[in-house]
């Protein structure tokens, strides 16, 4: 798999940013196929920092309803896959500078 296929987009909520100040820690959006060494060579490659730990979840899909002038409309959010990545001490990631 492509490096710039892994990586789909950094995950901007309250609880990553929490996360980001006290623990290092970094969420990810990424491929559903790519693995925990796959994600983390996308990331040192692009970020430039070190590594120190990946762990993985799959996010499941949720059921959205919606009640419209034409009735009810349901239908369902998507499943992906979610990457938390520790970088090393003293190392940050500036993920609003493309923004």
């Amino acid at each position: 798999m492509k490096q710039n296929e892994i990586l789909i987009k950094p995950i901007l909520t309250e609880k990553a940013n929490a996360q980001q100040e006290k623990l290092r820690r970094y969420a990810f959006k990424v491929n559903r196929k790519a693995n925990k060494l796959e994600i983390k060579k996308a990331i040192e490659s692009f970020y430039g920092v070190t590594v120190i730990d990946v762990n993985t979840a799959v996010v499941p899909g949720k059921n959205k309803t919606r009640y419209t002038k034409a009735g009810f409309i349901q239908g369902m959010k998507q499943a992906y896959k979610k990457a938390l990545v520790t970088v090393a001490e003293g190392e940050t990631i500036d993920l609003y500078a493309n923004i």
